[in-house]
């Protein structure tokens, strides 16, 4: 309590505002006694009492008001306050939506659709398939100022920016509100490439800040060539097509390695409007844009005046395709049957076919050329036509007049009745059970049932022999020789030589009334041209990967022997003798030994001719896709034309051979006039599971040839009526 007693007592701090102060500043005053004992303290080395009075007018303690801050260091001060809020906002905004996307870390660009490259058999491009239309190219394939185009157009400062470009954002609002042209969008090739790579094509603000996000990434992964190399290949053209490979094919019908300044022009210009500015669409307006590019490249020195004048003076056009591309046809039977040969595959391919390119050619133009002239007066429509080596190699395939106006393949997929073009398998399954072509049976009246097939003319011959009656298509000889063998014998012998298609075995099976396909009946034609070896009609003779690599190479492979040799000889001098003295008569080639047979089927809504040489056989068919009759077209009309059109160039050059076994079996020309072609007329749903002949009931093998009756032995009638199709 003494030692109480003898303490000074304790003074607290007070806080007083003095006026005039500030709101928010404290003015720590210390009372009197703290002033007293420890002033020496709070005055830093200076005694409290030799502290200068401070003269303050209007206020205690003598303190000075501090100055007002003037409305512009407000204004400043507001702005930086707003802009580092505005940084921390964009910085969040940023991270939220870099956090949609997949972790950095995690990051590739993802591969490529593969690409199917299908070449001719003399390595020129028929056509891409897949869902880019056209294969990768490297940027050093190209004409330097290919990959110039796109960047004077789209991205000036593509070499200088690090992925986005203020720069050019700002000069693309400037034009835009100018109204003086949009020469480049805001956007940077590497936001393009960001956005076809990674995101939709939505429009927003959060796909723009990803795409700016995944610019960045692609800057920082890839040098700038290799990001150019990538737009190249990915951005779209329109039309399917992706990439400037694509493009070049698609639009100018050549590769991206050849196009010209003028072409490389209009594809720079495409990708801002494909739809809009596709040349094959709107030329006026894709060589308007084309000319913006140009003038681009001569500002930046992408490309030399004269160069730009003369390609201001010739610009661009689209390749024409005559008939929409016939080649699309071989493009799609090699997508059907690829599969068999390579079920998988994740990298670009190139598939060698065995299709010629000139002869595919020579097919497309004989068949559209015929139609164009003749298809409105004889109510014809659609046509196909095959060809192919008798190994069973498919050289041309046409499926039908105008790809594209019309996908569907009638060469591969229409099966139609073949009218009398089927007979040829007929009279194989008579030779085989000992018939020749000396053969003699009756042209007279037939009735199965309540079916009674006729001649063209109406009329008959008598006692003809069977090259005869083949030879000007007598369809009674025809229906007697299926009941001789069986109409189950003659669906065997034509499935025996590789007809695929359910064929029905009664008694209109003689006269081609089970339908089929024009592929599959060339096929088995090559039998009788390669001497009796049936064959698998084939387009794929190789597969290679892009860097080479051999994926599939067709070996040996067929259906053997499917004819005996002399049975070859009798049919291939029947089917001869169709040239010389029969229906088929104006499709002879000079210097070549032919055969082949014309077919019509009932109520003329089908007509066929397939003929052949020793190294090529081929087939036409004509019709409507509707079935709807034609105006009396026969196979010995139309598509006799045009098989000789198309033959004509496609034997061009080649030294004749003869067909298997002819000479054996050659007889002489006899002057006979052709009959018709025709359906079975009348009824034929009574023939429906029409019992099959046995073979006891079959004549015995006729010794020697026999003969058939000469011209003089024929009524008038015959000789007025047999006129030839």
């Amino acid at each position: 309590m003494a030692q109480s007693r003898g303490r000074k007592p304790r003074s607290e701090p007070t806080f007083d505002i003095p006026e005039g102060s500030e709101p928010g500043r404290l003015d720590v005053r210390l009372s009197r006694n703290d002033r007293s004992a420890g002033g020496q303290r709070m005055s830093s080395g200076r005694s409290a009492s030799k502290a200068p009075a401070r003269k303050a007018s209007g206020g205690r303690g003598g303190r000075r008001p501090p100055r007002r801050r003037s409305w512009l260091g407000r204004l400043i001060y507001a702005g930086v306050v707003l802009g580092i809020w505005a940084v921390i906002g964009l910085a969040g905004l940023i991270a939220y939506h870099a956090s949609q996307l997949p972790p950095i870390d995690q990051l590739a660009v993802p591969k490529r659709p593969p690409n199917i490259a299908i070449l001719a058999s003399d390595g020129s491009l028929l056509a891409n398939r897949g869902e880019t239309g056209g294969r990768v190219v490297s940027i050093k394939e190209l004409p330097p100022y290919l990959p110039r185009a796109f960047v004077a157009i789209e991205d000036r400062r593509f070499y200088d920016h690090f992925g986005i470009d203020p720069i050019g954002v700002a000069r693309a609002i400037a034009q835009n509100l100018t109204r003086r042209g949009v020469a480049q969008g805001g956007s940077t090739l590497t936001q393009q490439l960001a956005k076809n790579l990674f995101l939709t094509p939505e429009r927003s603000a959060s796909r723009k800040i990803q795409e700016a996000i995944l610019a960045l990434w692609l800057e920082h992964k890839y040098t700038k060539d290799e990001i150019l190399e990538l737009y190249l290949n990915r951005v779209y053209f329109g039309a399917g097509a992706y990439g400037v490979e694509a493009a070049a094919q698609r639009y100018f019908g050549k590769p991206a390695k050849n196009v010209t300044l003028a072409e490389a022009a209009m594809l720079g210009g495409l990708v801002q409007a494909p739809s809009r500015l596709a040349p094959n669409r709107n030329l006026k307006a894709a060589q308007a844009r084309a000319g913006q590019v140009l003038a681009a490249m001569e500002e930046l020195g992408f490309a030399k005046g004269p160069d730009v004048k003369v390609a201001l003076a010739q610009p661009a056009r689209p390749a024409s395709t005559r008939g929409g591309g016939s080649q699309n046809y071989v493009a799609d039977l090699v997508m059907d049957v690829l599969d068999d040969f390579l079920p998988k595959f994740d990298e670009d391919i190139v598939v060698a076919t065995t299709v010629d390119a000139s002869m595919q050619a020579a097919g497309e133009k004989a068949l559209t050329d015929e139609l164009n002239a003749k298809g409105t007066r004889y109510n014809v429509a659609q046509g196909a036509l095959v060809s192919m080596r008798p190994d069973g190699a498919i050289r041309a395939l046409v499926g039908g007049r105008d790809y594209a106006q019309s996908q569907f393949n009638r060469a591969t997929t229409a099966r139609r009745q073949p009218g009398s073009a089927f007979k040829p398998f007929v009279y194989l399954a008579a030779v085989d059970r000992g018939l020749t072509p000396d053969t003699v049976r009756d042209d007279a009246p037939v009735r199965i049932g309540n079916w009674a097939p006729e001649n063209y003319s109406h009329n008959y011959r008598g006692p003809v022999s069977l090259r005869e009656a083949l030879a000007l298509s007598l369809n009674t000889v025809a229906v007697k020789l299926g009941q001789e063998v069986g109409p189950k014998a003659v669906v065997q012998t034509a499935q025996r030589l590789g007809i695929a298609s359910p064929l029905q075995a009664n008694g209109s099976i003689a006269l081609g009334t089970s339908e089929v396909t024009p592929l599959e009946l060339v096929g088995a034609y090559c039998a009788f041209a390669n001497g009796g070896t049936g064959v698998i009609p084939y387009v794929i003779a190789g597969i290679k990967s892009a860097t080479g690599k051999v994926l599939y190479k067709r070996g040996e492979g067929g259906l053997g022997r499917v004819i005996d040799p002399n049975a070859v000889g009798m049919m291939n001098a029947m089917m001869h003798d169709v040239f010389t003295m029969g229906t088929a008569k104006k499709a002879d080639i000079s210097g070549w030994e032919l055969a082949g047979k014309t077919g019509t089927s009932q109520e003329f809504r089908d007509a066929w001719f397939v003929g052949y040489s020793a190294t090529l056989v081929t087939g036409v068919w004509l019709g409507n896709d509707d079935g709807e009759p034609t105006k009396r077209a026969s196979g010995g009309s139309l598509p006799v034309d045009i098989w000789k059109a198309y033959m004509t160039t496609a034997l061009k050059g080649e030294k004749p051979v003869g067909l298997p076994g002819l000479n054996r079996w050659r007889a002489p020309r006899p002057e006979a006039q052709p009959e018709r072609d025709s359906g079975p007329g009348g009824l034929i749903g009574a023939l429906l599971g029409e019992p099959e002949q046995t073979a006891s009931a079959l004549p015995p093998r006729p010794v020697g040839r026999e003969r058939g009756p000469s011209r003089d032995d024929r009524n008038f009638l015959e000789k007025l009526f047999g006129v030839g199709e």
